[in-house]
Order: structure tokens, then C-alpha cells, then sequence
């Protein structure tokens, strides 16, 4: 399995419900807690935030693979996951 690096912002509405539907997730099937994710907030962590070619938040990467870009419904997060747990 494969780590998750999730760059998101404290104040953005659409990593909020991002975030929440990770929680929903794992609460829903434990397969989803046993993914690492590496959490980086955006705005605390400019320099290393700066080395990844993304645009917009929430952001999802699968080792260097970027997966998913910007808003997400539940769907999207669950096929985020699906796929670290393939790896």
C-alpha cells in the first residue's frame, strides 16, 4: 500500500468536506484507516508545498502520481483511497 500525500487548507470549504468524507469513510469500513496519509497544510508548509505541480485544493498524490485535484464528493475520496489500498 501505498502513502497518500494530502495538501489541503485550513480555510478552504472544499478541503473541509473533503475531509470530512475521509472521516466518514473510515468510520464506515476500517479497510480505509490502515491508508497513511501525509497531511500538509498548505499555508504552513510553502517550500515543500512548492515542489508538487498542483493548482488547487484539496490535492491528492499517490506517492509523486498526482491523482486527484480540487473539489471532491464522497465518490471521488472513496476512488482516492481504493487506489492507495491497490498499491
Amino acid at each position: 500500500m501505498s502513502k497518500l500525500t494530502y495538501f489541503y487548507l485550513p480555510s478552504c470549504p472544499h478541503c473541509r468536506i473533503a475531509a470530512r468524507y475521509i472521516e466518514e469513510l473510515c468510520a464506515e469500513d476500517n479497510c480505509y484507516k490502515e491508508v497513511e496519509i501525509e497531511r500538509i497544510d498548505e499555508s504552513a508548509e510553502k517550500a515543500l508545498a512548492a515542489k508538487y505541480d498542483y493548482w488547487y485544493v484539496p490535492c491528492f498524490y499517490l506517492d509523486k502520481d498526482k491523482i486527484h485535484e480540487g473539489h471532491a464528493e464522497k465518490a471521488d475520496i472513496k476512488a482516492v483511497f481504493d487506489r492507495a489500498l491497490k498499491t
